[in-house]
């Protein structure tokens, strides 16, 4: 793990949202089209477990993965670096972080949402235990294009674990 990697404060919520938006803006790894503001960035450190790297390098974040008491035990995540910070393991420092975090606080399963144009995400994901449990073709439209939603799980802590859910 990165020995730096803290909890996001108020104050880091506009650079989360320079990042986020980059990424909104120039690429196809989301489908999200709507840019993220501060206030919005300051809501969710407010209400999740939002992570940052030093030097504002890049965030992590993960919270319900749906809606309703069945899913309470089951979070996705979201990890995006800032773009002339990729390659030097740093994603994989706030994954660890994020796995870690989440099964401590007894989540059973974690799930990736990942676009067909990311395939460096579905590697990384892969290296980190998740697997392939599903493809939705065309689900995503963004820039013109239309997208398959890659969903990605790795299972945090085994059926019979007290905590889990909790």
């Amino acid at each position: 793990m990165h020995p730096d990697i803290r909890r996001a404060t108020d104050q880091d919520a506009g650079w989360i949202a320079d990042i986020w938006n980059g990424i909104i803006v120039d690429t196809l790894v989301t489908f999200t089209t709507t840019p993220k503001s501060p206030s919005e960035v300051r809501d969710l450190i407010a209400n999740r477990p939002v992570f940052m790297l030093p030097a504002r390098a890049g965030f992590a974040t993960y919270g319900p993965f749906r809606s309703g008491p069945g899913y309470a035990a089951t979070a996705e995540h979201t990890i995006y670096l800032a773009p002339d910070q990729t390659g030097q393991g740093l994603g994989a420092a706030l994954m660890d972080h994020v796995i870690s975090h989440a099964a401590y606080n007894g989540f059973r399963a974690l799930v990736a949402g990942v676009s067909s144009a990311n395939p460096g995400a579905i590697r990384f994901h892969a290296r980190h235990g998740f697997t392939q449990v599903g493809h939705m073709p065309q689900v995503g439209h963004k820039a013109g294009q239309w997208l398959d939603l890659i969903l990605m799980q790795k299972m945090l802590n085994p059926p019979d674990t007290p905590n889990a859910g909790g």
